[in-house]
């Protein structure tokens, strides 16, 4: 045989896609998601999702002043050692602890540039040119948004498994796997379930969000979800005290039925007619197997007060209470800022309200709306000329 030929066993190599480098398998190879969850928990941990970061991004929005959307989640299972193929560049983890209703964690894992945007964002930019290199006070914003978000999301999930769910404050830190940098905020399990959101900030923002839970946490989920636990029935006794079952009574022997005669046997014929013409109350079940007459229910009626004469001694009841002092607050405007704009003010700087020059300015009295009133100068002191008031029925409704 020539040597320019090739071997039958090259030749089968070749046909099966290369040497000994088509025999070596990849490590995540050997994590099969259908081994760790089925198609059913798939599907439960996706709609969980689905419901509380729907929530999430409304809190978003409401932050960033964005329009914000989340689609429908994908779940997958990763292998810890496969992390760094997953996320190979830096990410910002934002881990939390559930304290109340599960016992389990979950991260939050978002691109740096994502993070950056939503920080500048909160700081009060535009989001257009945001600093990558994310400083103390941009990890701070982002922790406060996301914060928000896994807040909203424990409620939800409070709605969703019919119990209190609540969250410890989260733990921030910047991801970088090459580097073996802030995996502290990762569970240390072998097995995550991966749930990938795509999220959508107004045109700013369009990649995914990831979430990073242990595989026994998402089957703790599921498995409540499907199968919620029942509350214990409490049993009560005949005295109306929890205990446990009474045993039911015997009943007593029954004395052999006499026949009436003689005298006795006219009394029950002469009563017998009367007690028929009777009308027999209608009864419905009670304690004890006791019948009780069922109640003639009335609405009720209530007497109109709006036009009632006090006599001497409720008049002078009604008068101690003209002496409960009240705050009465002059408001001559409002305006909001953000808290870039609040850390920037300085001696000599102005801030515009929300109200012209002249326009009446509130009255408030206990924070309530009373009247309206305009600025006069009494003396060397500032004082308001009531314009508008409200009548005292208004009044007193609204100091309810």
């Amino acid at each position: 045989m020539s040597d320019d030929m090739l071997s039958q066993d090259e030749i089968d190599a070749l046909l099966n896609g290369g040497g000994d480098d088509a025999k070596t398998e990849d490590p995540s190879a050997s994590i099969k998601q259908e081994e760790h969850l089925s198609t059913l928990e798939e599907d439960a941990l996706g709609e969980i999702g689905n419901i509380s970061f729907g929530s999430s991004a409304t809190a978003l929005s409401s932050l960033l002043n964005q329009k914000v959307e989340i689609t429908t989640p994908e779940i997958s299972v990763v292998g810890r050692a496969d992390l760094p193929n997953e996320f190979p560049k830096p990410y910002v983890t934002i881990g939390v602890t559930y304290t109340d209703g599960f016992s389990g964690e979950n991260v939050l894992v978002i691109n740096t540039k994502d993070a950056a945007i939503i920080a500048d964002l909160m700081l009060g930019g535009d989001g257009e040119n945001p600093d990558e290199h994310l400083n103390e006070i941009a990890l701070s914003a982002v922790q406060e948004a996301m914060n928000q978000m896994m807040g909203s999301a424990a409620t939800s999930m409070s709605t969703i498994f019919n119990k209190k769910v609540d969250i410890s404050p989260p733990a921030i830190d910047v991801l970088d796997l090459e580097e073996d940098k802030g995996t502290e905020t990762i569970p240390n399990d072998e097995v995550l379930v991966k749930v990938s959101f795509q999220l959508q900030v107004g045109e700013l923002i369009d990649s995914n969000i990831m979430q990073l839970i242990p595989v026994g946490f998402a089957k703790e989920l599921v498995e409540e979800l499907m199968n919620p636990p029942q509350e214990e029935e409490e049993v009560v006794s005949s005295k109306g005290q929890e205990g446990p079952p009474q045993p039911e009574p015997e009943p007593a022997p029954q004395a052999p039925e006499q026949k009436p005669t003689g005298h006795h046997q006219e009394q029950m014929q002469q009563e017998a007619p009367a007690h028929q013409q009777q009308s027999s109350p209608q009864y419905v079940g009670g304690p004890a197997g006791q019948g009780v007459e069922e109640a003639n229910i009335q609405s009720a009626e209530f007497q109109n007060f709006d036009n009632v004469q006090l006599n001497g001694s409720e008049q002078k009841n009604l008068d101690m209470l003209m002496d409960i002092p009240l705050k009465v607050t002059v408001e001559l405007g409002r305006t909001k800022r953000t808290v870039k704009e609040i850390l920037e003010l300085s001696s000599g700087s102005v801030l515009e309200l929300d109200k012209l020059a002249g326009e009446p300015v509130d009255i408030h009295v206990n924070d309530k709306l009373m009247a309206k009133g305009e600025v006069v100068v009494i003396d060397e002191n500032f004082g308001v000329r009531v314009t508008d008031i409200l009548s005292p029925k208004e009044r007193l409704t609204k100091l309810r």
